[in-house]
């Protein structure tokens, strides 16, 4: 069924590329670079007009800088760019971010899938809605895994003498990556968890030191105040606590209870990843925990789940994989844009958050060594019997590692349906967190968010 010419392949990589442009210009994928405007705007102000992070607003939205004021120091060098420029750079550093989870994904043997798999695999990619909103919004989410994964590749090559900064400097950007010194705390890697929180808490006093005002604000106030990133129940949050918004509990005890019995959850499939040496796994359910109990993950935050669908592939399951991914790729969730009321909204509306939740009680963890096992009693059945003309010989016990770079075929059973999503609607929705629905009336949603300051900055 596939095609085996180098000339048949190079027109199955035009075919995809050509669905994929028309795909991307049917679904509305621009979001105006929001995100990046946002960073942007408060590093001028800070810089060059003296005003303080967590005061800036996008004009015509209520929408300012969330992160740790370590985030803002880092993105210090926006304040002496222009906004194209500044628009160049967050699509110059999310491709070699990709670049470098698909290596670490792919494993050490990722030149052999060759030029042919790699295009279908960016193309299938380019159709995955959390990494084409992360492109279009700026977002730093790619980033921040990509330094998540370097540490993942640390632990399983057996280099882990600094395993454990990449996570400290995640977690100093976002809080969200916190949970992966949890995931260390769990392996019994103390060495790596103490860098980790040494690297975390470093960056955080050199925020403190650069901007005390701002470092004192966002731990005592912005921390806590959500309605600064947005509404629980908007649909674009697909967190556990997005579901119970949208439901009418917004009761802090019940969503406590949830999230507890999560990491439970987490904490005892975490173990037996690690217990078999499968730290991909292990990553990868931290990522879809973290998902899960952060308050709100909007939908571009789901490129966590990427490390999941390699370790189903390298399971045997490519077609839950690509069945899975290609729901991802559909912007589905939109259809409830205006409501979530009923069964089908229940469902329908939550359907990220579902897909997540099951990753996380289903992902295949912990079965390296019994794939080992069957591995070496097959080897032990096929060895040959030495004969009296051949000198004996033994036969070479290989561990059995099945390549996750091979993701790119075995997704290809998403790409019909995520073109289908295509037709869920025709107009861009110019919510920062929107994706295919007419915008709302709120300012977050308001067609006219194209900013005066992005438009015209201030002098430098």
């Amino acid at each position: 069924m596939w095609p085996r010419t180098a000339r048949s392949r190079l027109l199955l990589v035009l075919a995809a590329a050509a669905a994929v442009t028309v795909f991307t210009a049917t679904v509305p994928l621009l979001r105006d670079f929001f995100d990046l405007r946002v960073y942007y705007g408060t590093v001028h102000t800070w810089v060059h007009h003296g005003g303080r992070i967590y005061d800036y607003r996008v004009p015509g939205t209520s929408y300012g800088f969330t992160y740790p004021p370590f985030a803002a120091l880092l993105m210090l060098p926006l304040a002496l760019l222009g906004r194209n420029t500044a628009i160049a750079l967050s699509l110059l550093v999310n491709l070699a971010a990709l670049a470098v989870v698909l290596g670490i994904l792919a494993g050490p043997r990722w030149r052999r899938h060759g030029w042919y798999r790699w295009s279908l695999a960016l193309c299938l990619l380019a159709l995955f809605e959390p990494l084409r909103d992360t492109f279009s919004f700026g977002q730093v989410n790619l980033v921040l895994l990509a330094l998540v994964l370097g540490d993942s590749w640390l632990l399983t090559t057996g280099r882990g003498r600094w395993a454990g900064a990449g996570i400290g400097l995640a977690a100093a950007v976002k809080l969200t990556p916190a949970l992966f010194i949890g995931l260390l705390l769990l392996a019994g890697r103390r060495r790596a968890a103490g860098v980790a929180t040494a690297v975390a808490a470093a960056a955080t006093a050199l925020a403190a030191w650069a901007d005390p005002r701002a470092t004192r604000f966002y731990w005592t106030e912005a921390l806590w105040d959500t309605s600064r990133v947005g509404r629980l129940d908007y649909v674009s949050n697909q967190s556990l606590q997005g579901v119970l918004a949208r439901l009418g509990e917004s009761g802090r005890p019940l969503w406590a209870t949830v999230v507890l019995l999560t990491l439970c959850v987490w904490a005892w499939r975490v173990r037996r990843a690690v217990t078999a040496g499968d730290w991909t796994a292990a990553f990868a359910l931290t990522g879809a925990a973290a998902c899960l109990v952060s308050p709100i993950t909007w939908v571009h935050h789901l490129v966590w789940l990427l490390p999941s669908f390699v370790v189903l592939v390298r399971a045997g399951r490519p077609r839950l994989a690509g069945a899975l991914y290609a729901v991802l790729c559909t912007s589905v969730v939109w259809l409830w844009y205006d409501g979530a009321s009923g069964v089908s909204g229940f469902l329908g509306s939550n359907a990220y958050t579902w897909i997540t939740l099951g990753l996380l009680l289903g992902l295949p963890a912990g079965q390296s060594r019994a794939i080992l096992r069957l591995s070496r009693r097959k080897s032990d059945v096929t060895a040959p019997v030495p004969s009296p003309t051949s000198p004996a010989t033994t036969a070479v016990r290989g561990q059995f590692m099945p390549s996750p770079g091979a993701c790119a075929a075995a997704a290809a059973t998403g790409t019909g349906a995520g073109l289908a999503g295509r037709d869920l609607a025709r107009s861009a929705s110019s919510e920062p967190t929107g994706s295919t629905r007419p915008a709302a009336s709120k300012p977050q949603s308001s067609s006219s968010r194209a900013s005066w300051y992005t438009d015209n900055p201030p002098p430098a």
